[in-house]
């Protein structure tokens, strides 16, 4: 069904209002059949991480690829990355006179954590009350079925033309498919893009992400002795490599929290954040722990630095042994302001974390990613539709967010289109614990999403 067919160009409001009512009917009806597909999807252990089996990964691939056939865009294949999982890209010419719209998601996801965490299976998804448990259920493969939810509304008749790429290698060194944009920029040439990898601060409250922070991430090893040692022999003289560690981690942050590095001062967020009693709640912050930092909530979580250890290489509790250590490791993560330097960042956490090591310990850095922040312009054509579509779907205004994930890849797509609106919506929420035990989607919240995408079509086709 298109705008022509039901006359939506000039045949006046009520002609368009029923189009639209279609709209949202074929997606509700078609809620009972995505679920099932986004179970399945969900079941596939896609962790494209190194030292997880590639297998389940490209069996995430070619699902999402026969998910994107049954939308009836009339080319869909997979297109290899260089030194990453295949990409599944898919388009549609658009009808003449009508503009182009890229739609991104990622299928991969990222890995389960301790399963001891987890009320359910992480890969059995589990439905309870509305809500669908289990890893990528909403980090990112919501994003896939709103898309394809969306575009199954048109019947293969689609108002604009549509390009749609879904990543492989997101959740880690998602910079190669920033590579693969840069090489073949004409693939994915747009003039509107959105990216369904973010979501809403609450359910049944839409919003539009207009900043991203960046990334920079590392692992630090410290070493102090040829092997280690007998605590009760040598503890006390001996260097001990995993304290020498916890020291220089615990000197990151101030006794209020903030970051102490010199060169990450704190930034400032124009618009509304969240209010802290939604906030503890979304985080499940336990009673009598207090937040940390300073500043409001919007500056801490969208325009200023923070640096999160998000891994430890040391022995564990279960079978410890009396030693001094040798060596401790640390995997590091700063996220960085939309205008900042994640490379700058990078350099100036290493180099402090250097200054402060005690005992002339010896450093080391391995596996460095970086990934560029992202702050929209004001918005144009494509920002107006896509707020007539969310304000319908949702029956409230959207309001302008910020996002202290990352996303590298839309920092590129901005440099490489820069006449491109992009526009960042989904079905997650604040709740919805993504990288976490336990995350879970309101699979209202994913209706609603694909009924603003397709809305979002429809409407700006008929500018």
């Amino acid at each position: 069904m298109t705008p022509e067919e039901t006359g939506t160009g000039n045949a006046g409001a009520s002609e368009g209002f029923h189009y639209l009512e279609a709209i949202e009917k074929s997606i509700t009806a078609q809620m009972p059949r995505a679920v099932d597909e986004l179970m399945r999807l969900v079941s596939i252990p896609s962790v494209a991480f190194p030292g997880h089996p590639e297998e389940p990964v490209l069996a995430a691939a070619a699902a999402t690829e026969e998910l994107l056939r049954s939308t009836g865009l009339p080319h869909v294949r997979r297109i290899p990355v260089e030194g990453s999982f295949p990409a599944v890209y898919a388009e549609a010419p658009a009808p003449p006179g009508a503009p182009t719209v890229l739609l991104y998601a990622h299928y991969d996801v990222q890995p389960a954590g301790d399963p001891a965490l987890w009320r359910t299976p992480p890969f059995e998804p589990t439905l309870i009350d509305g809500r669908l448990y289990g890893r990528g259920a909403a980090d990112d493969k919501s994003g896939i079925m709103a898309h394809v939810l969306a575009l199954r509304a048109f019947q293969g008749r689609f108002p604009v033309g549509i390009k749609v790429i879904i990543e492989g290698q997101e959740e880690y060194a998602g910079e190669r498919l920033e590579e693969f944009v840069e090489r073949n920029p004409d693939l994915l040439r747009a003039d509107a893009i959105i990216v369904a990898d973010v979501g809403n601060p609450a359910v049944g409250e839409p919003a539009v992400t207009t900043s991203l922070r960046g990334l920079a991430a590392f692992t630090i090893e410290v070493r102090t002795l040829k092997e280690s040692l007998h605590s009760g022999s040598f503890g006390g003289a001996a260097p001990d490599a995993l304290a020498a560690l916890i020291r220089m981690l615990a000197s990151l942050h101030d006794d209020r929290g903030d970051v102490r590095v010199p060169g990450l001062p704190r930034g400032i967020f124009p618009g509304a954040g969240p209010e802290e009693h939604g906030f503890r709640q979304a985080a499940g912050v336990l009673d009598g722990a207090s937040l940390v930092g300073s500043g409001s909530l919007a500056d801490r979580l969208w325009s200023s630095y923070a640096i999160t250890v998000t891994g430890l290489d040391v022995p564990s509790v279960n079978g410890a042994i009396n030693a001094v250590q040798a060596v401790a490791r640390a995997r590091v993560t700063v996220r960085v302001p939309p205008a900042g330097d994640p490379g700058k960042a990078a350099a100036d956490v290493l180099d402090y974390l250097r200054s402060v090591a005690p005992w002339g310990v010896q450093v080391s850095v391995t596996d460095q990613v970086l990934g560029s922040g992202y702050l929209a312009d004001g918005g144009g054509r494509a920002r107006a539709a896509l707020n007539r579509a969310l304000e319908r779907a949702y029956g409230r205004t959207p309001r302008d967010i910020g996002a202290g994930g990352s996303i590298p890849l839309v920092s590129t797509l901005a440099k490489q289109f820069p006449a491109a609106e992009i526009l960042l919506f989904g079905a997650e929420d604040e709740a919805a614990a993504i990288h976490a035990p336990n995350e879970r989607l309101v699979l209202d919240e994913l209706r609603r999403t694909a009924i603003a995408e397709a809305l979002f079509l429809a409407d700006y086709a008929a500018f």
